[in-house]
């Protein structure tokens, strides 16, 4: 039996009218079924998903023919969110790569042995491919949900800007500091990559654990996703984070020396309701997410102390600073100075204008010149 490729890990959480697409689209794939296996980690599901996990481990492939389930490896674990999910997966993993794909979305067909034979080729730590929004075919989502239509999906772009903008798909072999300056954009996605499995357990230190200026009402969930960075053995996921690939990406690629990409369409990811990014009115849940805000805001300042010469941090950081701001005087307009302040000691001032978005660098100038001013501004546009 050949060594296993590939592992790919797939965190699960109530995606029951979903989750058949997704295995099926990893199994109808160009690669031999022994070099590669699919790991499925029930983050503990309370729909179907459990069982439709078990179903595929247990029995034939549904498309028949000699492939079987014993590429596909079963987790059930008491429910810890994506990040959670993620790590158990990576833990668990026997390929010599390893990538990660949500449960609510699909591969293209016959993509992974073109991949792997470029990973393959060229020795690489990381390859990163091209991805693409997808939705239901409008109409037929209440349908689906009462699983009575097949699948129907249509490519769309949610953002009128190219969603490429500033990235290079090039196939030249570059390190990870120099692919994240001149060829990453803003897009930080974990499910678009291809890892060298020993990078994410190799010795890499990555940011200082202490998390300055936490509010004591946030203090003990920062010391959990603090936790995980003690392990300098380990390039994981921080639990209960939101935004954990901006978390998480830039640590991965800047200890990788060997990194490319592929033009190949690989990845479909479905845009739906009900989508653990959409936060609605839930002023808690907005909390929540500009804490973790800025909590990576400051992780990425400790990057930039180890890698000065990474612009691309520079630039993340500002964008993420420059919403910060706009979300707390959106909600929370009292709290402005408070942040402001944490924000300064993290020196994120000046904000980063150059190959920002337009909306961005429009904010950010006059950020730069009085957030007070901005909070005017705002105030005026809103009548």
């Amino acid at each position: 039996m050949s060594q296993i490729k590939l592992s790919i890990i797939v965190p699960i959480y109530n995606v029951e009218p979903y989750l058949r697409k997704c295995v099926e689209s990893l199994l109808t794939q160009d690669l031999d079924p022994v070099e590669y296996e699919i790991i499925l980690v029930d983050d503990g599901s309370t729909d179907g998903c459990s069982a439709i996990c078990d179903e595929y481990a247990q029995t034939l492939h549904p498309s028949g023919g000699s492939r079987k389930g014993a590429n596909i490896k079963v987790i059930h674990q008491p429910n810890g969110g994506l990040s959670a999910a993620r790590n158990t997966g990576i833990m668990a993993a026997k390929g010599d790569y390893v990538c990660f794909v949500d449960s609510d979305d699909y591969w293209e067909p016959n993509v992974l042995g073109g991949l792997m034979a470029q990973v393959e080729r060229d020795n690489l730590d990381v390859l990163r491919f091209k991805w693409q929004n997808v939705r239901v075919v409008s109409g037929l989502e209440d349908e689906r949900m009462s699983g009575l239509v097949d699948e129907r999906y249509e490519v769309f772009n949610p953002n009128k800007s190219n969603p490429y903008r500033l990235e290079d798909y090039s196939s030249d072999v570059t390190t990870g500091v120099d692919f994240l300056n001149t060829r990453f954009g803003y897009a930080c996605y974990a499910v678009q990559f291809i890892i060298r499995r020993s990078l994410l357990s190799g010795q890499y230190s990555v940011f200082s654990n202490q998390c300055s200026e936490v509010s004591a009402q946030y203090s003990e969930v920062s010391t959990q996703k603090s936790a995980i960075t003690n392990n300098q053995l380990q390039i994981l996921f921080t639990p209960n984070l939101h935004f954990e690939d901006t978390d998480w990406m830039p640590r991965m690629l800047l200890a990788a020396q060997r990194v490319a990409s592929t033009d190949t369409m690989v990845y479909d990811y479905l845009m739906r309701e009900g989508s653990i990014t959409k936060v609605g009115a839930d002023l808690d849940k907005k909390r929540r997410n500009i804490e973790d805000s800025m909590l990576i805001v400051e992780r990425l300042g400790g990057l930039l102390e180890q890698h000065p010469k990474c612009v691309w941090l520079r630039r993340m950081q500002s964008s993420m600073a420059a919403g910060i701001i706009h979300s707390v005087i959106a909600t929370f307009p009292a709290e402005r100075r408070d942040y402001v302040r944490r924000l300064r000691r993290w020196h994120v001032f000046p904000l980063v204008i150059a190959n920002q978005g337009r909306t961005y660098a429009r904010r950010a100038r006059i950020m730069n010149v009085s957030t007070w001013l901005y909070a005017i501004v705002m105030k005026w546009m809103r009548g």
